[in-house]
């Protein structure tokens, strides 16, 4: 590479790269070496899969010495806003295949490829650095490589400060192949393997700057350790560093330097060929977020910091999973999660420590049942485990209609499905602040009746007990939904329990009374009433609003301190997932002749394959703005966003291509 090549786009810097081990940790930064979130580490280990995540590592200060200069391989961000040193100028390309890989002008002649990967075989991460001759010619003398690992040891959510307890305490073998540190005494062992030399010199880089933290209203300051130094002459070959925790990877770190080198080969010839099985770029993406939970899988909501909830979960692996042919992985999530049945309710979430999951969603249990169709209908489960998801989501109808928590129960007056209490967020529109549920909709939420009426078909296919309370939602919902003024549906009916009162909100929840669900619940004139309004006041290209910009409590920018983002968050704000049901609608409503597909394809799914590259590399955001631009935000890497994406690929794949 020479400098007559294009430069490097930078605008590109704060993009970001995610590397996830499957077991709950990863690795993750910017384009731009720039660390702008508390997440960003090299080093980001679950202590018990797949919660309990601490930092360890959080970054490197890299240079490279050579002909009496010294180049800069990372830049670091200070308060207030100081950038030192600066790589923009050198940093000539980047990319994510096969791995994040940067590419760095030391001088007319030589460029240096710096590449990062978490080995999800070891849960190990690499970090290599070599050098390349643009002229082919075997490079001489002395070009030292410095590495400064940047330590912390604290939970992934919290901040780090100078301290007079962390331990620099260095444990190195004879010939420095293989250094341990301990921060401190409760965490796990930092374990580096490594063909360079370390001298241990220890110091604290204070005050970084994290921008992201500081655009959300919260602490963005922290202070980390380096225990010492590390150098490789780079003429020599290519320097190497494994990253690993004690507890947290299978492997007994390298013994000395020139087993660490073939360690790193070999991790990267696996780590090459596991991706490569995977297939297409969304399906390597989506592997991200299958990770271990006790002797199952589960899903994690998000990266860097959602842990795994039961509605992502079962929203997500439709697309994630079964649509891509990953039925294995599909069925042991269905049945990891069919053992934490409690009153008929699967839980919302864990937490990231502790058993206790908590029991706080209408629609999560309601949701797995739809999984389990979807699952079913590929006829890969056994007799064994077709009758155990049955047996759970029966008990799930059971419970519902009997009752159970927050007024969850069967309507006796029109068997519609009732839920809420006041201060309980219980539907996908769930935000809060303190006591402030800011979408409370208790009643009978439009969305909770569709998947309700859905669930009660889906079992009556096995059992017909089922099929009469379906029969008596449905023809409930068709009397009472569907807005007279507009024939599109109320968001909910029987508001706060109140018999009759409605929220004429337009919201994107009454998409799924025709898209995104095994069973519609409308079809001609009413369907495209839904259809138009939704695309009319809530489509973007990004995802569906989440209320109209008419309404008063629009918020069409999601920003600023966490009351200020959460009053916004379910009041405007875009979702790329909703797109999956939004298609899925409007493929019912025009049709799945060729041109149709085509032109769903070109409007719907062409901009969120255009966004792959932007923001979560690869990945799809949580949300964006329901102002344009459509700025995204929230986590950069959503499950679900990912999940409906590939859901709809394969839906269109599978689509007659002639007829209505």
């Amino acid at each position: 590479m020479t400098h007559s090549e294009r430069p490097f786009d930078i605008t590109r810097l704060e993009d970001e790269w995610l590397e996830a081990d499957g077991f709950g940790g990863f690795a993750s930064g910017t384009v731009g070496t720039l660390r702008t979130r508390r997440y960003h580490a090299l080093l980001l280990a679950a202590t018990r899969a797949p919660g309990g995540r601490v930092v360890l590592v959080n970054g490197v200060e890299a240079w490279l010495e050579a002909n009496g200069q010294r180049y800069p391989l990372s830049m670091q961000r200070y308060v207030p806003d100081v950038i030192y040193p600066d790589l923009t100028a050198s940093l000539v390309a980047f990319d994510t295949a096969p791995w994040p890989t940067w590419r760095v002008q030391i001088d007319a002649k030589l460029v240096l490829t710096a590449e990062v990967f978490v080995s999800k075989a070891s849960r190990e991460t690499v970090l290599r650095w070599r050098l390349e001759s643009a002229a082919n010619t075997a490079e001489t003398g002395l070009f030292t490589l410095k590495v400064r690992p940047l330590l912390s040891g604290r939970d992934y959510h919290a901040l780090h400060h100078e301290n007079a307890a962390f331990n620099f305490n260095a444990e190195a073998s004879d010939d420095g192949a293989c250094v341990n540190w301990q921060p401190y005494g409760d965490l796990p062992v930092i374990h580096c393997a490594t063909n360079g030399a370390y001298m241990h010199a220890p110091d604290w880089y204070r005050h970084f700057c994290y921008v992201r933290e500081q655009e959300r209203g919260l602490d963005f300051s922290e202070d980390l350790a380096t225990p010492g130094v590390f150098g490789f002459n780079l003429a020599d070959g290519e320097a190497v560093m494994i990253l690993s925790a004690s507890g947290a990877t299978s492997v007994t770190p390298s013994a000395n330097a020139q087993a660490a080198a073939a360690h790193a080969t070999e991790l990267a010839r696996v780590e090459q060929q596991r991706r490569d099985a995977l297939g297409s770029r969304l399906q390597r993406s989506a592997d991200a977020y299958v990770v271990e939970r006790n002797e199952g899988r589960t899903i994690l909501a998000g990266f860097p910091w959602f842990t795994d909830w039961g509605r992502d979960t079962f929203i997500a692996m439709r697309g994630l999973l079964i649509a891509s042919g990953r039925l294995d992985d599909a069925e042991a999530i269905l049945l990891e999660w069919s053992g934490t049945l409690s009153e008929g309710m699967l839980p919302n979430r864990f937490p990231d420590y502790g058993d206790t999951p908590e029991y706080n969603s209408v629609d999560a249990s309601l949701w797995f049942i739809v999984a389990v169709h979807d699952y079913l209908a590929t006829h890969h489960a056994s007799d064994a485990t077709r009758q155990r998801l049955q047996e759970a989501s029966e008990a799930i109808l059971t419970g519902y209609t009997k009752g159970t928590r927050f007024n969850i129960q069967a309507s006796p007056d029109d068997g519609l499905l009732s839920a809420g209490v006041p201060g309980v967020q219980l539907t996908w529109m769930d935000a809060k602040v303190g006591d402030w549920v800011v979408t409370p909709r208790i009643g009978k939420p439009v969305e909770v009746q569709a998947l309700w009426i859905n669930a009660l078909r889906i079992a009556a296919t096995w059992n017909p007990r089922w099929q009469p309370a379906a029969e008596r939602a449905l023809q409930a919902f068709h009397e009472r939904f569907i807005d007279p003024a507009t024939q599109a549906l109320f968001d909910n009916v029987d508001v706060d329990h109140v018999k009759g009162a409605i929220d004429r909100s337009v919201r994107p929840n009454q998409i799924f009374a025709i898209g995104g669900l095994p069973f519609p619940l409308l079809d001609g004139a009413a369907a495209r009433a839904v259809l138009g309004q939704v695309e009319a006041q809530l489509l973007t290209p990004l995802g569906l609003r989440t209320l109209a910009p008419s309404d008063p409590a629009y918020r069409g920018h999601y920003g600023g301190s966490p009351l200020e983002r959460d009053g916004a968050y379910h009041q405007g704000t875009s979702w790329p997932w909703l797109l999956g049901p939004f298609v899925e609608a409007w493929l019912r409503v025009h049709g799945g002749a060729a041109d149709a597909r085509m032109q769903a394809k070109a409007r719907f799914l062409d901009p969120l394959y255009a966004h792959l590259d932007h923001a979560g590399l690869d990945h799809l955001s949580e949300i964006a703005d329901g102002d344009a631009p459509h700025a995204p935000a929230g986590t950069p890497f959503q499950a679900w966003s990912l999940g409906e994406l590939r859901r709809m690929e394969t839906l269109l794949a599978r689509l007659p291509t002639t007829g209505a």
